[in-house]
């Protein structure tokens, strides 16, 4: 036959066997350990994203990433806020495991002289790559702690977690840390304690004026006790929340403190200078990088040549000078060569701010179709982000993946890329990516995935493999207010308990795959798979709860406040001031 004919044509039985010789895929153990260079935003919405769906905000270098790699569309977050979300992506377990997820109302570290952070018996995957001989450096944000006990214990800091080297903000960036803008920082207690401090001080001085007018009969004695007390009060609060600039808004290299405070026209340019010097120095050996964005987190620090470019305000114009960032770290990366031994990933730490509001102004980012966001443990809007990986030759290019992936799964993914081994000695509840990304298996690993908000469990994804469902049951929502608003506009922050949440029996049921927004809750009426999938749900639960064990609370009350024997200075404490950056 014709096609018998062709197949003896030497001509083409030589290029069968040769395409049958090659492989896909580069396998990636012919690779011997790949430099890995992390890229996480801060507080951005995945549908800020033009490869997620955003049509106005312009975000080519990302998409650029996603259009040579892969793009997860169920990457989830382990917490909804910065310190939770970082110390699972950091040790590749839940929050809560480590002790770093709330009990009460302070959901995150507040000060860079708390004495709460990341225990210093967590394994991070920098920790591990450095003795399997990478060069690790993290430049931007921490938010992991710095002290434990003195003020240069270091207990909680980057170079006790892995990391060779450190350039960026021990803290967070709120908008403290800029004097123009208006004062972030638990402003509802501020406002409080400035209330009670006015009180005190008309009453100390409506009794002072009485006594000598003779109206009231006080002794002296006891007006000098009352006006003592009001000034004790004010300084105990005042002598931290007064100087939040100079406690929390800090720059360090390593050890060091280069900025205090920190000079904001400059950060952006320096984080970008510090990425691309710390890929030139280690070209010539495997490196982790991980470049921890300010952006896109409030006062939203941006440069003067992105100011107006975006149609959505200073939000967008942010992001668009983040993918900037973003674009010249892999045009580093290709200039030294480096891009076939590199893998490439880009992430948020938690879903946009909806409530960030100044006026009409809208500070926060957007999540797209996906109801809720920032704080709120349960709804997708809070967890689910963009998720993006790019290594050329192992990964393929222009690919989409809709199967359950946590931000804990980097850990394994890199771990084991470098040739190290996950910790056996505790519980791990990220898993290894790269079957997934490369398409040697069909479906990701986690068939659940719990959702947290502080230590409250809100909701529990089950990945029903065989039929392709994902269900998520929610026991625990916010109560929006106003009512009906996706948001906590009134509060600023959506709760994880008490008054201002909704405890569900039985629990509200979506199915994802149909229903991604979670628009239409299922009933046992409407589902007649209801009861059973709510049984196995509440079975998983079980178990899960099963392999909890008591750890230090490290967000507790007084590992949260301000203590000032543990406030990193330069200079002689209380006169903290320094900028080194501007001396050179």
């Amino acid at each position: 036959s014709f096609l018998l004919l062709c197949f003896r044509s030497p001509l083409v039985t030589s290029l069968i066997f040769g395409l049958l010789l090659q492989a896909p895929f580069t396998q990636p153990s012919t690779i011997t350990q790949p430099n890995f260079v992390l890229l996480l935003a801060d507080d951005l919405g995945i549908g800020d994203v033009g490869c997620y769906g955003n049509d106005t905000i312009r975000t080519p270098n990302i998409d650029r990433l996603a259009k040579e790699g892969v793009k997860l569309t169920q990457h989830i977050a382990a917490a909804p806020l910065c310190t939770p979300s970082r110390a699972a992506f950091l040790t590749g377990r839940y929050p809560l495991r480590s002790g770093m997820d709330a009990i009460n109302d302070y959901r995150v570290i507040f000060w860079n002289a708390g004495s709460g952070g990341l225990p210093p018996n967590e394994t991070t995957f920098a920790k591990i790559l450095q003795h399997q001989g990478y060069s690790t450096g993290l430049i931007g944000k921490w938010h992991q702690g710095v002290n434990c006990e003195s003020r240069n214990d270091h207990c909680h800091h980057p170079l006790k977690h892995g990391f060779d080297y450190f350039y960026g903000m021990p803290f967070t960036l709120i908008s403290d840390c800029q004097p123009t803008e208006t004062p972030e920082m638990d402003r509802a207690f501020r406002r409080k304690l400035w209330l009670s401090t006015q009180v005190i001080g008309l009453i100390t001085l409506t009794a002072v004026l009485g006594r000598l007018t003779g109206l009231i009969s006080v002794h002296w004695k006891t007006l000098t006790c009352l006006a003592g007390f009001s000034l004790l009060f004010f300084i105990s609060w005042f002598s931290s929340y007064g100087f939040v600039l100079y406690w929390n808004c800090i720059m360090m290299r390593n050890h060091e403190i280069t900025e205090q405070p920190m000079v904001t026209d400059r950060t952006t340019s320096l984080i970008l200078r510090e990425s691309i010097s710390f890929i030139e120095r280690n070209k010539h050996k495997p490196f982790l990088l991980f470049l921890s964005f300010l952006h896109s987190h409030t006062p939203l620090l941006t440069t003067e040549k992105f100011i107006g470019r975006s149609r959505h305000g200073l939000y967008g114009d942010n992001v668009e000078e983040m993918d900037w960032m973003v674009g010249q770290v892999l045009d580093a990366i290709d200039k030294e060569g480096l891009k076939d031994i590199t893998l490439v990933y880009f992430a948020s730490d938690h879903g946009g701010w909806l409530e960030r509001q100044e006026g009409e102004r809208q500070l926060g980012g957007w999540n797209g179709i996906y109801k809720g966001g920032k704080a709120m443990g349960g709804w997708e809007g809070g967890i689910r982000v963009p998720g993006i990986f790019r290594w050329p030759g192992v990964i393929p290019a222009d690919t989409v993946i809709d199967e359950p992936t946590s931000l804990m799964d980097i850990y394994p993914t890199v771990v084991q890329l470098a040739g190290g081994a996950v910790p056996q000695d505790r519980v791990m509840d990220g898993r290894d990516l790269l079957p997934l990304l490369r398409g040697a298996v069909a479906h990701s690993e986690h068939e659940f995935l719990f959702h947290y908000c502080g230590t409250h469990l809100h909701a529990v994804r089950w990945h029903q493999k065989d039929t392709g469902a994902v269900w998520k049951a929610h026991y625990v929502t916010p109560i929006f207010s106003p009512p009906g608003a996706g948001a906590c506009y009134d509060r600023g922050f959506c709760p994880c308990f008490g008054e201002g949440v909704t405890h569900h029996e039985p629990p509200l049921l979506f199915e994802l795959s149909q229903d991604p927004s979670e628009a239409k809750p299922l009933s046992a009426d409407t589902e007649p798979l209801f009861d059973t999938v709510i049984r196995k749900i509440g079975r998983a639960i079980e178990e899960h709860r099963r392999t909890l064990t008591p750890v230090p609370q490290q967000l507790s009350v007084s590992n949260v406040v301000w203590k000032p024997w543990l406030q990193p200075c330069c200079g002689m404490f209380p006169f903290c001031w320094c900028d080194k950056e501007g001396d050179n």
